[in-house]
């Protein structure tokens, strides 16, 4: 037996670690996750907006898959589209399993109907789905159902997690990088007293310490949605004489392989985050060694390796994070072995296809059902 399964979407790093690492075709059922649909007018491997979210294309396309499952993308569609969606989905007699990633949608400044969509695939969901305890926590506290909890798999490539790192001979690097500087990065809040934490630092070390900030180009493009004007100026204060300690690039986003090297080369990665739920940087930075620091959001802390600062809701005391970025320079983060990565993602995948042959055969799976699996 096959399940067939409409991963929304596929072509995620998170989605495709579902799968096992050694998949056994005598296993059954065998679960596949069906490729994102082509997007019209987009390039290749763009899956957003995912088709499979139009209700049209839902009642077309119905025979070819089982079931569906939701992870990201909603953030386009609105409230009444949705319910649409779900009502295809009963008259197609299609289960929905969703996995709850983000409790506030790190994209959205206004979670208004980021909350509704959740509410909405809480309440239909056959299968539910969530990262952490705390988060299931506040699932059920706020949503009144609390899922199931499968940890978030490994994000490096398997050769790499766990890879011992050489002995560090230069100063302590700590690297932020604000990417697009997406709405939950709050940089003005957090940048100034890490670029004085680590002149401190610097001072304190006999190896010294440098700060990297990097950034992608719209950021400098007042045309584009991520330029905010008070950064801009923020990073051309940094980058100038004055902070030695601070090294300023800007430049596009970076393959995953100069990715996966650029976070191996840190001792510690800033997330200026305003808010958050989980985060695959943090899982990434798990895999590879890299201490992760960051104010005390979401359950980032849950997932491992994390020195929190404090509230995410007022600038950091430069003194706290100078005592963080001291430990780090003192002991690495506790190491991820590799086989245990890989039996976590084994455990996940069959958790995941037994999740689904439940919600086929009729059941609905949380967290107080697990029993049936």
């Amino acid at each position: 037996m096959t399940i067939r399964v409409r991963q929304i979407p596929a072509g995620h790093a998170y989605v495709a670690a579902l799968l096992p690492v050694r998949p056994d075709p005598r296993t059954e059922p065998a679960v596949v996750h069906l490729p994102d649909p082509p997007v019209p007018g987009a390039p290749p491997g763009q899956w957003w907006p995912h088709p499979a979210l139009d209700p049209a294309w839902l009642r077309e396309h119905a025979s070819e898959q089982d079931l569906v499952h939701v992870h990201f993308g909603l953030e386009g569609q609105d409230t009444a589209r949705l319910r649409t969606w779900l009502d295809m989905l009963r008259e197609q007699r299609l289960p929905l399993v969703h996995t709850v990633h983000d409790l506030d949608h790190p994209q959205l400044r206004d979670q208004r109907r980021h909350r509704e969509h959740l509410e909405l695939l809480v309440e239909h969901a056959a299968g539910l789905l969530t990262l952490t305890e705390g988060a299931a926590e506040a699932v059920q506290r706020t949503l009144g159902r609390r899922p199931l909890v499968v940890p978030h798999p490994h994000v490096a490539p398997l050769p790499l997690v766990g890879r011992p790192r050489p002995a560090r001979s230069g100063p302590l690097t700590v690297g932020l990088h604000l990417k697009s500087l997406r709405a939950n990065l709050a940089p003005l809040r957090s940048l100034p007293a890490l670029a004085a934490a680590v002149r401190e630092v610097d001072s304190v070390l006999p190896s010294g310490a440098r700060l990297e900030v990097r950034a992608h180009p719209e950021v400098l493009d007042p045309d584009r949605p991520g330029h905010d004007p008070r950064v801009v100026g923020l990073l051309t204060e940094l980058g100038g004489p004055a902070w030695g300690v601070v090294d300023v690039r800007v430049a596009p986003r970076l393959p995953d392989d100069q990715l996966w090297d650029y976070l191996r080369g840190l001792d510690v990665s800033v997330l200026p985050y305003a808010w958050a739920t989980h985060s695959g940087w943090v899982e990434a930075c798990r895999d590879l060694g890299t201490w992760v620091l960051a104010p005390e959001v979401g359950h980032l802390r849950e997932q491992g390796g994390v020195l929190s600062w404090g509230p995410a809701s007022r600038p950091p005391d430069p003194g706290r994070l100078a005592q963080l970025l001291l430990r780090a320079a003192g002991s690495p983060p506790p190491r991820v072995d590799r086989e245990e990565r890989v039996r976590q993602r084994e455990a996940g995948a069959a958790l995941h296809t037994a999740v689904y042959a439940a919600v086929l055969s009729g059941r609905r799976v949380d967290a107080e059902t697990e029993g049936v699996l």
